[in-house]
């Protein structure tokens, strides 16, 4: 059985990458992060460790530990636990010392970087989480009409196009016309802006960035996606097929099909 290391963050990605990993009999050693990381991951992996924010040495002290030398990245850290609880130790601090900016795709280099020089490979998580990978092809009882495929069509290129400069993921596009595109803020927010000025039967299309390094970031929706598209009158929830990944799959198939919404798995080529 592998040992796979788990950096584990906030929201239900980590949760879920352990149920799916501990049903294809992979063993997860997991680091998870205090006032981050969900609880209820303590019951789902083989051996869990509970850090500060910032705690790079114990991490890494961690994981050779328990003898792992592959680990991935699940869920984020809020920018406010930075200010809440952040406490790096003496490996941290001697690393944050080298940096010269401190974004956040130069950050995570950085710390797989460190790890890295310790033995500890970090991996693209998507390998092993193909089941819950947005296939290609309409997963609705509804297929889009001919203008909302236009509009799809329209929202990837543009989301690519933005993404190439790092902005967002996602874009909310209307009868040809761009109603949002995603910044800082998230993409339930950009639904929100996007459905608002949209008044019902606006498209979502969310697609990885260009380049996007899926060690760090795997773009992904789950049932808040489908309560919010209903809230704000998002009609059609288009994916990025293999590269975006719906959270609760099942269940965020069931709720998108109660709620009427057409949902989509969309590859470059259409």
């Amino acid at each position: 059985m592998e040992r796979l290391g788990l950096i584990a963050g906030n929201g239900r990605f980590p949760v879920i990458f352990a149920e799916t990993a501990r049903a294809a009999g992979i063993s997860v050693v997991a680091v998870a992060h205090e006032g981050e990381t969900l609880s209820e991951l303590s019951g789902l992996v083989d051996s869990i460790t509970w850090i500060k924010v910032g705690e790079l040495g114990r991490m890494i002290q961690t994981f050779q530990t328990h003898g792992v030398t592959r680990a991935v990245m699940a869920g984020g850290i809020r920018k406010a636990a930075l200010m809440e609880h952040f406490a790096p130790d003496e490996r941290a601090m001697r690393f944050l010392a080298r940096l010269t900016t401190f974004s956040d795709d130069i950050l995570l280099r950085g710390i797989a970087d460190e790890l890295q020089s310790d033995g500890i490979q970090i991996v693209d998580s998507l390998p092993f989480l193909s089941s819950i990978a947005t296939p290609a092809g309409v997963l609705s009882p509804r297929a889009p009409s001919d203008q909302q495929w236009r509009d799809i069509r329209l929202g990837f290129d543009v989301a690519k196009g933005v993404g190439r400069f790092d902005v967002g993921q996602s874009v909310v596009v209307k009868s040809g016309v761009v109603l949002a595109v995603e910044a800082i803020e998230g993409t339930d927010a950009t639904m929100r802006r996007g459905g608002a000025l949209g008044n019902g039967e606006a498209v979502l299309v969310k697609v990885s960035k260009p380049g996007q390094d899926l060690r760090f970031d795997v773009p992904a929706v789950g049932l808040a996606t489908v309560q919010v598209a209903k809230e704000v009158g998002i009609a059609v929830i288009a994916l990025e097929a293999g590269r975006t990944l719906m959270l609760d799959q099942r269940e965020f198939l069931a709720d998108a099909h109660a709620a009427d919404l057409i949902v989509v798995g969309v590859t470059p080529a259409q």
